[in-house]
């Protein structure tokens, strides 16, 4: 009898070494335990923990996970009525939080750092007849690579993911812990900094945050990402990991585990890391997670953004004086689509507080040269293999495989249609431009509004997405106190 990842059409030669090898590092190094991992709609892993002896069976056969897993907002609460007649019409297979089966991938097996005998491995949800669970975001993300990849392109980004480091004080932890102070959400930590901020870079300030800057590259190194530098953001505590370019679903991927991994490596020696945009204390800077990306020919891997000179008769304001044709042409995309996107980009209430002027973050639907004040920011020059387009509109609480694909169906678009786009800004705080979505509800009727990404993502998926975040809009119309709403919404859980 066939396996369930055999039926499921999983299960080739590649997978069976690669479980065999997991099998084998398992036993050598006398892993106790394994987690199962999985990516949620919030871009928080979510999972469970089996005994070792228990792990082959799991990769071959599934484990079982509660379908309501994929129907929560940001505070936990499910947000169709899976119980009432009808609640789940639109969503077959959701009914009555059924099962649905997680398949884990014994090739992403990794020891974890900080957890003594234990393992990790990341999984996708299936249904219990073997099609995909199609609202799963890493197979958005997928889909969105296979389009690129049917016009011959793949494509590579690089992560720069702002976000602060606080040290946890006083009978913190134990508060949190205490029965009696139970709430849904939870109290988040009472914490203290670890740098007292405005002053980028400063390299006295990076000696004092060391402890837990160490921790962070230490987590990262070990789980094998491609950290390239830590630094000393304006804000206060606040701090920037810079990693380098790979292909996109592994930038995704990296981009989900490192927040895990360092969200409990740290809370282990008594810190708390968080990735909500504006964490809720006076005097704070916004962190953004600026993305660049570029497309590459799947052939031969050559940056197919880079031009060797400047076009004919162009300007430096130009964007064919930097980019290939191609690259004017997704860049154009970027821009056309860039409300439609920003919901999968900034997808908290807390994230809109970001963009305001004069912040180094965007305000409006532009571009510049080298230019931190505009939306997208093209880097590089003629010849230059690097030549890429930095999105800056992300927080770093978002979905990575959202974020990623809503960059390809754009672009995409852009190329299909052989978009132009317009001359640079010099002034990417003045009055032109149409301006970004300022509020969470705003971004998700821009994002209905776009006809091109409501195809492309799938109608269903998109009616699926903006029930969850309307569900996370409502409940913060109704808290008398917003302010604590944001600290027990966010700090403490992203």
């Amino acid at each position: 009898m066939p396996t369930f990842a055999e039926h499921c059409g999983i299960h080739d030669t590649n997978r069976q070494q690669a479980l065999e090898q997991m099998q084998q590092l398992i036993n050598a190094s006398g892993i106790e335990l394994v987690r199962f991992a999985w990516c949620d709609l919030h871009g928080t892993l979510r999972g469970k923990t089996l005994v070792a002896g228990a792990t082959a069976k799991a990769i071959q056969d599934g484990m079982g996970l509660v379908s309501t897993l994929l129907l929560k907002d940001t505070s936990d609460r499910t947000a169709f009525k899976v119980f009432e007649a009808g609640g789940t019409d639109e969503l077959p297979g959701f009914e009555f939080a059924s099962n649905l089966l997680l398949l884990a991938d014994p090739a992403s097996f990794k020891p974890l750092p900080w957890a003594a005998a234990t393992g990790w491995v990341q999984g996708q949800p299936w249904m219990q007849d073997g099609t995909p669970v199609e609202l799963d975001t890493r197979r958005i993300l997928q889909r969105a690579l296979a389009r690129l990849a049917e016009a011959g392109y793949g494509m590579k980004c690089g992560l720069e993911i702002e976000f602060h480091i606080y040290r946890i004080t006083g009978d913190s932890s134990d508060d949190q812990l205490d029965p009696e102070q139970a709430a849904w959400p939870g109290l988040p930590p009472k914490v203290a900094m670890i740098h007292p901020g405005y002053h980028l870079l400063a390299e006295h300030w990076a000696d004092m945050a060391e402890e837990p800057l160490r921790i962070v590259q230490h987590t990262a190194q070990a789980l094998g990402l491609p950290l390239q530098s830590l630094e000393i953001e304006l804000g206060p505590s606040q701090v920037e990991a810079v990693f380098d370019a790979t292909d996109a679903l592994t930038a995704a991927d990296n981009m989900v585990l490192f927040r895990s991994a360092v969200k409990q490596a740290l809370r282990r020696a008594g810190y708390h890391a968080t990735f909500m945009c504006r964490p809720p204390f006076p005097n704070i800077m916004s962190s953004g997670w600026h993305l660049h990306q570029s497309l590459v020919d799947l052939k031969t891997g050559a940056n197919l953004f880079q031009r060797d000179a400047p076009a004919a008769g162009s300007q430096a304001t130009d964007a064919q004086y930097t980019l290939s044709e191609l690259g004017e042409h997704y860049l154009a995309g970027l821009l056309a689509h860039a409300r439609g996107m920003t919901v999968f980009c900034t997808p908290t209430i807390n994230g809109f507080g970001r963009f305001r002027p004069n912040a180094l973050a965007p305000q409006a639907v532009l571009w510049g040269r080298d230019n931190r004040g505009a939306m997208l920011r093209v880097v590089g020059q003629p010849g230059d293999a690097a030549t890429r387009i930095e999105n800056r509109i992300g927080e770093p609480a978002a979905n990575p495989y959202l974020y990623l694909a809503s960059q390809i169906y754009a672009g995409l678009d852009g190329i299909t249609r052989q978009l132009k786009a317009p001359v640079a800004t010099d002034a990417p705080y003045g009055e032109a431009g149409v301006r970004i979505p300022t509020s969470l509800g705003e971004a998700l009727n821009a994002l209905r509004d776009d006809a091109v990404l409501v195809e492309a993502f799938g109608k269903r998926f998109i009616n699926y997405f903006t029930r969850i975040k309307q569900s996370e809009i409502t409940r913060h119309e109704q808290a008398t106190d917003k302010d604590d709403w944001q600290r027990r919404e966010y700090f403490s859980r992203i």
